[in-house]
């Protein structure tokens, strides 16, 4: 059993990267299908759908950071933190950059239209790149209160 309790710390410690690298993924896949669409539709202003493209990439550093915060000796005593930090943590992360990635591809198919109101188009994936702040900060914060620390 004790073996098992261990083994939920450890994955704990490596969810927020693996799921967060997850999110950034198809985040940056859904804005960057949008941005090649856009790019073949119009003739200039493709450095700005790229870049809009990457935005959701910030969602695997987020979780490298976590990572490395969260690691430390597994012990029962700590495996039931390092698992719900880490695992909820890391599911955030991944929901944050696919969500991110919608909004990303949907400003980049709005400004190809309008390129006027691109800068409008970014405050929606800006939001949504806040929420993903707040879980890395609260998971930091929480992380300190776990014992074992190295």
């Amino acid at each position: 059993m004790n073996e098992w309790v261990l083994a939920l710390g450890w994955m704990g410690i490596f969810a927020p990267v693996a799921l967060g690298s997850i999110g950034s993924v198809i985040g940056c896949a859904l804005a960057g299908q949008a941005a090649i669409g856009a790019m073949m539709q119009t003739d200039s202003g493709y450095g700005r759908f790229i870049g809009l493209s990457v935005l959701p990439s910030s969602f695997v550093i987020y979780g490298i950071v976590l990572m490395f915060t969260l690691q430390r000796p597994v012990v029962a005593d700590n495996s039931g933190g390092l698992f719900g930090i880490g695992v909820l943590a890391g599911v955030a992360l991944l929901m944050t950059g696919l969500w991110q990635g919608r909004a990303c591809a949907s400003a980049i198919n709005a400004s190809k239209e309008k390129p006027e109101i691109f800068a409008l188009t970014i405050a929606p994936a800006a939001i949504v790149e806040g929420f993903g702040v707040f879980v890395f900060i609260f998971a930091l914060v929480l992380s300190g209160g776990l014992g074992g620390a190295a």
